[in-house]
């Protein structure tokens, strides 16, 4: 599975030419080529940083490869691109071939993070399909000796009105494709549409939902040896004894690796690996130091830490009196990414040179801190993308890829697999950061927000690697690399700031971005990063006021909101659910709404709930969801769907459930009972959806939109159930039951 592509040169040159992949992976480098002037308009998307046409499109006598830099990671990307090569390349569906991020083959697009697959890697791919195209219909025209305009594609083909064909495959020779692409495209009309806009069927699913290999921790290569890492105890741990020579007689065992803190045994099968890993971890002796604060006081340490304050939005107007004022804090603890499946990579050492097979996200990235922890030049360290069995962000997958480059070039020639154990993954995965906010506001005489200042404290929400000191092995190294400052990541995306400035229109307001550079516990990119936690907040808050005012909560917003696609996803919601203002609600059941537009400039999405509360227990039960979102074009609506029902489940379980727990020296939720999450059985009934298709209208990212409105209108809901507002995450039984009995 997921072997090295291998491209020869008798099958690139049959069937009379072919477009050959021979661009710069390094954006920088063919930019400083061919770059056109500074004053000129830039292509779209991700074409800007990678401009040739063959980045993305590649033709030969044997079909079209189409070509991305980012990483499938169960988005349904992968689909979606396919969708739009061949609805603008005119080409059947199922003759496309889709390869994803890896450094030897693809376009470098750094992360794949933000939702912005869409944005930047479609839209490169719709563009360069479309610049495609034009370029094979004037060869066509040049060859048949006719107008351009009498030529048109269909089926793979150019064809004249005599109905003479010439194939793709024909018609390419040479680089005729090594050109750089124009600034616009003429891109297909939507009413013209064929597969774009179509719920055709995701191309991941038939291999996770049959057994087969579907990610990286299916993969067995011929020779393949099994190593497994004996992690430290605690942050900071130091080995201070470890004889290994009873490890080393185990049967099959082949190699115990050790290079300072870093500790792995390497068997020829994966049982033997982990007996000699837990045999390994029995001999290894280890000083620890208590270094974690106190985690029932995490609001007061976050915000007596010390902080880089930024006032990121500021609005006045002193005409606009405030009279009722409320006020209120919320937090959010450190969440655990909970991937299904531990982090697992596959790394091979040849001739020095050495290729992992690796569920980052960013290939290009890992590349550069694995060429640096082992001293290599970039150039012989190639990273292959494989989906790994759950994460969207920055989980230990990273981290497995440099334990397996590390272990691998201890054992040139054999290919080896290094497979995290479920403690490991819950106890050194970086976390989803914790975070506090404290907000303020005031009703006008109008019962208008006349009034509102919000203020957020976090760490960075990324330490992803591009060094080798974001990574646990290299920190681990008799040498150790450096862990690299923190820093905030910059709006108008923002990382802890993400979505804190609000969509609404108020006259009066005042954002500040309280930035944590110390970081007790290892963090890094979650779902969403920071505005999961700010959209619950003001969404919470927006309900809070609504209840202040007398208003109800769907009309409180629209008010608010001058947004004309905002205010249509809104009130799509509302209908969908059926919500009506003063609207009877069953016993011990309560209706929630909230809005968000991801990022202020990515997809809107709005989320109804209905919550039953068992006032005995405190447990929450979400019965129903109802959701609308506009993404801009849609490519495949099924696609869009499965996000937003796993936007909102995903939300569930950190709403309800999940919190990191932690002793003042290590991290004590290790396994599915000390950090549960959402089980099957706790599934809503129903989770309708309902999109707002814009054809024509650019791409907009939304596999993060539904994360903050799930969790804002599931607290929602509880306070209608319960009448008590709760606003410390997660919402458990324990804490709906005490607040009930308060």
């Amino acid at each position: 599975m997921n072997a090295p592509l291998i491209i020869d040169r008798r099958r690139v040159l049959a069937g009379g030419g072919a477009l050959i992949v021979s661009f710069s992976l390094g954006s920088g480098l063919a930019q400083q080529q061919d770059a056109p002037a500074a004053s000129a308009p830039s292509p779209p998307g991700s074409l800007k940083a990678s401009p040739y046409l063959d980045a993305w499109i590649r033709i030969d006598a044997n079909g079209v490869e189409v070509f991305t830099g980012k990483a499938e990671l169960g988005q349904g990307f992968k689909t979606a691109f396919q969708q739009i090569a061949a609805e603008e390349l005119d080409i059947a569906f199922e003759s496309l071939k889709v390869t994803t991020a890896d450094t030897r083959l693809t376009a470098n697009e750094g992360y794949t993070a933000g939702s912005n697959s869409m944005k930047d890697s479609g839209t490169a791919i719709q563009n360069a399909a479309a610049q495609v195209r034009a370029l094979l219909i004037a060869e066509a025209a040049r060859r048949l000796d006719l107008p351009a305009e009498s030529l048109r594609t269909a089926d793979g083909a150019v064809i004249a009105p005599d109905g003479k064909r010439l194939s793709y495959g024909e018609l390419v020779a040479g680089e005729m494709l090594h050109v750089q692409a124009q600034p616009t495209s003429k891109l297909k009309d939507p009413a013209t549409f064929k597969v774009i806009g179509r719920p055709v069927p995701r191309v991941d699913i038939p291999a996770k939902v049959t057994g087969g290999e579907a990610y990286v921790q299916d993969m067995r290569l011929p020779g393949m040896l099994h190593a497994r890492v004996v992690r430290p105890p605690s942050y900071g741990a130091e080995l201070t004894e470890c004889d290994t020579a009873a490890v080393e007689k185990l049967p099959g065992v082949v190699k115990v690796v050790r290079d300072g803190n870093f500790l792995a045994v390497v068997a020829e099968k994966e049982f033997q690996s982990i007996k000699a890993m837990n045999a390994l971890a029995a001999a290894a002796k280890w000083k620890e130091t208590a270094s974690l604060p106190k985690q029932d006081d995490l609001l007061n340490v976050l915000t007596s830490l010390p902080s880089q304050d930024t006032t990121i939005f500021e609005r006045s107007n002193a005409a606009v009196a405030a009279h009722k004022t409320i006020e209120a804090t919320y937090t959010r603890p450190y969440q655990a990414h909970g991937s299904i499946g531990p982090s697992c990579a596959v790394a091979q050492f040849v001739d020095g040179a050495i290729t992992v097979w690796t569920h980052t996200q960013g290939v290009y990235p890992d590349r550069q801190g694995i060429a640096e922890m082992l001293r290599l030049p970039p150039a012989s360290v190639r990273l292959i993308h494989v989906e790994g069995s759950g994460c969207y962000g920055h989980n230990g997958a990273d981290d497995a890829a440099a334990d397996a480059a590390l272990i691998a070039r201890a054992l040139p020639g054999r290919p080896v697999r290094v497979h995290w154990t479920r403690e490991q993954e819950h106890a050194w995965e970086p976390f989803g950061p914790a975070m506090v906010t404290k907000l303020k506001a005031s009703l006008d005489d109008n019962g208008r927000i006349a009034d509102w200042n919000f203020d957020v404290w976090s760490n960075t929400h990324s330490m992803r690697p591009g060094g080798a000191g974001s990574m646990l092995a290299a920190q681990h190294m008799a040498q150790p690399f450096a862990v690299p400052a923190p820093r905030p990541l910059p709006l108008p995306e923002g990382g802890g700031d993400r979505n804190a400035i609000p969509f609404y229109n108020f006259p009066n307001a005042r954002v500040v971005h309280h930035f944590i550079a110390a970081m007790p516990l290892r963090i890094s990119a979650m779902r969403a990063l920071g505005a999961y936690h700010n959209v619950f907040s003001i969404e919470s808050f927006i309900d809070e006021l609504a209840i202040l005012a007398g208003a109800d909560p769907v009309e409180f917003r629209l008010k608010h909101l001058d947004d004309q696609r905002g205010r249509d996803v809104i009130e799509k919601a509302a209908q969908a659910f059926g919500w009506k203002p003063d609207q009877k609600r069953p016993p011990d059941r309560g209706y929630g709404f909230a809005f968000a537009r991801y990022k202020n400039l990515a997809a809107y999405c709005a989320v109804a709930s209905e919550v039953e509360v068992n006032r005995e227990t405190g447990r929450p039960r979400l019965i129903r969801a109802a959701a609308a979102v506009d993404s801009g074009q849609v490519v495949n609506p099924d696609g869009l769907i499965n996000q937003i029902e796993g936007a909102i489940v995903q939300s569930m379980s950190w709403t309800l459930y999940e919190s990191v727990t932690f002793d003042d020296t290590r991290i004590t939720s290790i396994d599915w009972q000390t950090y549960p999450i959402l089980r099957f059985n706790s599934v809503p009934e129903s989770i309708d959806i309902h999109i707002i298709d814009r054809p024509g209208q650019p791409f907009l990212g939304s596999g993060e939109t539904g994360q903050g409105p799930a969790a804002a209108s599931i607290a929602n809901a509880i306070a209608s159930a319960t009448g008590k507002r709760l606003r410390n995450l997660p919402l458990t039984r324990k804490r709906i039951k005490e607040a009930i009995d308060a």
